[in-house]
């Protein structure tokens, strides 16, 4: 699942705001580009280790990160430490710039709507992709119960925040672990273990509309990050195999457009759909229609029986 976990969702204003329109700028173009980046410099046997490790670096972020920015904000102050998050990215931008890779094959010069509609021709060929970024979509609107119900359960029936922190902690490991099995998975058929993994993406919705104890809920949000780190690095892989060079960011780039474009309607959605048919309802609702989707995809028979591997490269 190409998805965002969060616990709520943010409101940023004023100059927070259009710095937080230029980060999601700067994402929109890092993100596709970087997928399509990783066939140039890494060989194609090593496309899912790549992947896995990439992200696993994120996931081993998103645990540390905060410990390590509460530790600065008490010994230094919050001025401090956004200072020291912004020289990240300078240490990131670095370490681009010295990558060397291939020169590119000296092409016709093309319009950027040329290139845009060249990319979405080969996007929308291959049913398996589109397929699957349109349940993306639709699996993040239902997610957004997650996110904006999630954070009302915890404070009526959990305990409140140190009890939800609790819960986002296990995704944060699993999403590690799942990041280190994708080191060594070899599916025979990618896009069905994708879809395995969706599967236990969604359990924590399952488990906070059936009011699991912590513990319980916790179990199931590592599995859900196993699933999603595990299940995304698959499916990048599955796509840096099968979309040729010269497609493969622009493809990527309808991917993460199209997976996202839903996602703030899910947000405004869920918490009007609990007032009226309260929030256990809700949750339940959210999860039933997500694995109808996940066994919806099943039925297409490209995302069955997509193979490993192509079985001819070229166009």
């Amino acid at each position: 699942m190409r998805s965002s976990w969060s616990a709520a969702p943010h409101r940023p204003s004023g100059w927070s705001s259009r710095l937080a329109a230029v980060t999601g700028l700067g994402t929109g173009f890092f993100n596709p580009a970087s997928t399509g980046l990783l066939p140039q410099i890494v060989p194609p046997e090593e496309l899912q280790p790549a992947n896995a490790l990439r992200s696993a670096a994120v996931s081993a972020g998103e645990i540390l990160g905060p410990l390590l920015a509460g530790l600065l904000v008490a010994a230094a102050g919050a001025g401090w430490a956004i200072a020291v998050d912004s020289a990240t990215f300078l240490v990131s931008a670095l370490c681009l710039v010295r990558l060397r890779v291939p020169r590119a094959t000296d092409r016709e010069r093309a319009s950027f709507l040329d290139d845009l509609r060249e990319g979405w021709d080969a996007f929308r060929s291959r049913r398996w992709v589109w397929t699957f970024v349109v349940y993306f979509a639709i699996g993040n609107t239902f997610w957004g119960a997650w996110t904006a119900l999630g954070p009302v359960v915890a404070k009526e029936e959990l305990g409140g925040p140190a009890a939800w922190g609790t819960v986002l902690a296990a995704f944060g490991v699993g999403a590690l672990s799942g990041s280190l099995l994708a080191t060594w998975a070899r599916p025979g058929r990618p896009l069905v273990l994708v879809l395995a993994c969706e599967s236990l993406f969604a359990l924590p919705l399952a488990f906070l509309a059936a009011a699991a104890p912590v513990p319980v809920l916790a179990i199931g949000t590592y599995l859900s990050g196993i699933g999603m780190m595990l299940g995304m690095s698959v499916w990048e892989s599955t796509l840096q195999r099968h979309i040729p060079d010269r497609w493969l960011s622009r493809v990527t780039s309808y991917d993460w457009f199209g997976s996202f474009a839903f996602s703030p309607l899910g947000l405004a959605l869920w918490g009007p759909i609990a007032a009226a048919i309260g929030v256990g309802t809700a949750l339940w609702l959210a999860f039933a229609l997500f694995i109808g989707c996940v066994v919806a995809l099943l039925t297409v028979p490209d995302v069955r029986r997509l193979p490993a591997e192509p079985a001819a490269v070229g166009g």
